[in-house]
């Protein structure tokens, strides 16, 4: 299961808080339900595709998994602006006899 954060109003909160605590279950069991039946129900009714579902299919299937090695893999190369130079971001070197400085 994935977790995600939703935002409702304050009063969709209490009916939910409400139905869940007179079926004695988590509030987050009564949301997945809903939006299950939710879900269901527009697919049934033919509802507008998830068009975006597969759009960056890459054919890697650990992507998901790599994520910060393959960032920081494409930050750490150099890319190329429409002129054809390099624009890679440069990194900060200290100056020159400004060594770091312990807590104060």
């Amino acid at each position: 299961m994935k977790r995600t954060t939703i935002f409702v109003d304050e009063a969709l909160e209490y009916d939910l808080k409400a139905i869940a605590r007179r079926r004695g279950q988590p509030m987050a069991s009564v949301v997945r339900e809903a939006l299950a039946e939710y879900v269901t129900g527009e697919k049934q009714a033919g509802g507008t595709s998830l068009s975006f579902v597969a759009a960056g299919a890459s054919g890697h299937r650990d992507t998901a998994e790599r994520h910060e090695e393959l960032l920081w893999q494409e930050e750490a190369t150099p890319r190329k602006d429409a002129a054809g130079a390099a624009s890679g971001r440069r990194k900060r070197v200290p100056r020159k006899g400004s060594a770091k400085r312990g807590p104060r």
